[in-house]
């Protein structure tokens, strides 16, 4: 009764946020006892139906149940995709910087009157808690809004009279056709990294949102449509290994933008960059939170526990790793019962702190992960493997999962779990600390919970670590800095969003420029190299 249940309220959800939009693009337009609603493909500024014989099912992490299908888009539908971005893209390149920076200024305030239906498209495909998927529309339109300052961050440079008559000054320009393959993990604030940033500064854009969770995306596009963005600026197509292969090969695409797993983003980043694209690659993470003893107690515990359980640990800045130093390994027990209080549901139900994770293979991975721990000497001191949520037994679920005595040669340690699971090591000392971290491969986040300012700038400043917070145990810049991870977690030269992301969706133009002040033809021809300056 409990499944019939949950089964008749996912389609009514699906109903009540499909009422609301336009039928003719959203994944959920036509349910029936029968059939399942199919996403469609954004080309030319067309939802249309794809010609696909290959289709991926979308389900609810929380039930399992079947809610719609996403097309794996042919490669004639790919090539449309891309025809079309090259078609815009000169007319949109000549558009004032002002006309673009108008679109997004009405892009923000519809992505700001739609957040709620976001979000529950987010719930429903990807199970993280309404509450956690507003946050993830809130921080992507963040980035929007960021890119609403183009004026400014489109600035070139100018050097007037290296010379006599003679000036020099360069300008940014945009690339051409720009490409996006986001995760499943943030369906709203990955794509709005790219494409925004993108298309402001000129470029038109192809977007693969992750086939697991495409309602956000088509939502998204029909808004920037409606904003005034021309025809063919922004086109969507959705696939898998053979769209990603398209975008690393295709000679129109210029730049690629890429989140997720280290082993697709490694092959990204080498295969485009073959093919003479830019690439960044934001990869996988293991993110250590280093607990003082002199640290605020409640504070720090109450940080670790959301850092790393929020979002079922499904995000590559979860703090998975604590290193309690000293004194600090006293507060175990306690960090053990504050996350035994937190509740796991149904994203949608009142009252979550965490959802499902996104499928049951998933779930598999992170409960075998945790079964290596024991099997090589660590202890579960918190098991969420078992855990049963009512009216959702069929969901991906797994509590949240502590497990200590952790040494850094152990399984769990050295693969990012990527569910609600906390590995704690223990160390004696600060410097202690310092070392495990920089000798771990990744660079992606880390933090230090202390209320010694010394110890705080020693740690920020010896840990080789891309984005380090101080007692802020998720530190995501916002976006007038850009998100700088490092090592194994990043690959590129240029970062997302903040002014590194208008460099790499730009490119430079530099000008030298002789207007000789008495207006007249040289006497007689110069057949030397100019010497500037001189």
């Amino acid at each position: 009764m409990a499944a019939v249940l949950a089964a008749a309220a996912v389609r009514a959800r699906i109903l009540q946020v499909s009422s609301k939009v336009n039928s003719s693009w959203h994944p959920a337009s036509s349910f029936s006892s029968s059939s399942v609603p199919t996403v469609k493909l954004f080309i030319g500024g067309k939802f249309i139906e794809s010609k696909s014989d290959k289709w991926i099912d979308i389900h609810n992490p929380a039930t399992n149940e079947l809610i719609g299908r996403v097309p794996q888009a042919t490669k004639a539908e790919m090539d449309a995709a891309v025809s079309s971005c090259k078609r815009a893209f000169p007319a949109w390149a000549d558009t004032s910087i002002l006309s673009r920076q108008q679109v997004l200024l009405r892009y923000q305030q519809l992505i700001k009157e739609n957040l709620k239906e976001i979000a529950k498209l987010i719930t429903l495909e990807q199970g993280k808690t309404l509450a956690d998927a507003e946050g993830d529309v809130f921080r992507g339109l963040q980035v929007v809004e960021h890119a609403c300052s183009v004026t400014s961050l489109m600035l070139g440079e100018t050097m007037p009279s290296i010379t006599k008559d003679m000036d020099l000054y360069s300008y940014r320009l945009p690339l051409g056709v720009c490409a996006g393959i986001a995760p499943f993990n943030f369906p709203a604030m990955i794509p709005l990294w790219m494409f925004p940033m993108a298309m402001v500064c000129g470029n038109t854009f192809l977007m693969k949102p992750s086939e697991r969770v495409p309602g956000a995306t088509m939502l998204l596009a029909k808004l920037l449509q409606d904003s005034g963005a021309p025809d063919g600026t922004l086109n969507v197509i959705h696939g898998q290994h053979e769209a990603v292969n398209f975008i690393c090969d295709h000679p129109d695409i210029k730049a690629i933008s890429f989140v997720g797993s280290n082993q697709a983003g490694e092959y990204i980043f080498e295969r485009g960059s073959r093919h003479g694209k830019r690439v960044q690659a934001n990869m996988g993470a293991k993110n250590h939170g280093v607990v003082m003893p002199d640290a605020n107690k409640e504070n720090t515990l109450n940080q670790l526990v959301g850092a790393a359980f929020g979002a079922a640990g499904q995000r590559c800045m979860a703090l998975s790793t604590a290193i309690l130093v000293g004194e600090a390994k006293k507060w175990l027990p306690e960090l053990v019962e504050r996350a035994k209080n937190l509740r796991v549901n149904a994203g949608d139900q009142p009252g979550a702190d965490l959802g499902p994770l996104i499928s049951p293979q998933a779930k598999e991975r992170v409960c075998n992960l945790i079964d290596s721990g024991t099997k090589e000497g660590a202890s579960i001191l918190l098991d969420g493997r078992n855990i049963k949520v009512k009216g959702y037994e069929n969901g991906n679920f797994v509590g949240p999962t502590i497990i200590s005595n952790v040494k850094p040669n152990m399984t769990c340690y050295k693969e990012e779990i990527f569910g609600p699971v906390l590995v704690v090591l223990e160390t004696d000392t600060l410097d202690e600390a310092i070392k495990i971290v920089n000798d771990n491969p990744y660079g992606n986040g880390t933090a230090i919970f202390t209320t010694n300012g010394a110890t705080a700038r020693k740690y920020s400043h010896l840990v080789d670590v891309g984005q380090v917070g101080v007692n802020v145990p998720i530190p995501v810049p916002l976006p007038m800095f850009s998100f700088t991870g490092s090592r194994s977690s990043f690959r590129g030269d240029t970062n997302f969003y903040g002014k590194q992301g208008i460099q790499f969706y730009t490119q430079l133009k530099t000008i030298t420029s002789q207007w000789k002040e008495e207006d007249a033809t040289l006497s007689s021809p110069a057949v030397v190299m100019p010497t500037m300056g001189r």
